[in-house]
């Protein structure tokens, strides 16, 4: 799926497991810092939308590169403190970036 967000009058797309966007590593580090908070709070990954045949630790390593994900880390390391997050999909948001989005949207007061 591709996930877009507009940020200073940009838009910025995103794919699942993107790896061209020029804040790469700012996006993963915050992905990573975003990823322990969640697990404190009890975040558990749901992998059992992942249809491809592989161990549970590589389902897991799938879902954090959802396009969805890669977008909200982009506009919170883009956007003032306090500015609403809005993403564009062209696809479902499955049923784990559901739930991400929720855990984000508690740890950094921000509606998403």
């Amino acid at each position: 799926g591709c996930s877009w967000i507009e940020v200073s009058n940009q838009v910025h797309a995103f794919v699942a497991d993107d790896m061209l966007h020029p804040h790469l590593k700012e996006i993963q580090a915050e992905l990573k810092r975003l990823s322990k908070e969640m697990a404190e709070l009890g975040y558990l990954p749901n992998t059992r939308f992942v249809l491809f045949d592989l161990e549970e630790q590589q389902k897991e390593n799938f879902l954090c590169h959802h396009s969805e994900k890669l977008a909200i880390a982009f506009g919170l390391i883009s956007t003032p403190i306090g500015t609403k997050i809005r993403i564009i999909k062209n696809l479902r948001v499955c049923s784990d970036c559901h739930t991400v989005t929720k855990f984000i949207s508690k740890i950094v007061g921000r509606e998403i």
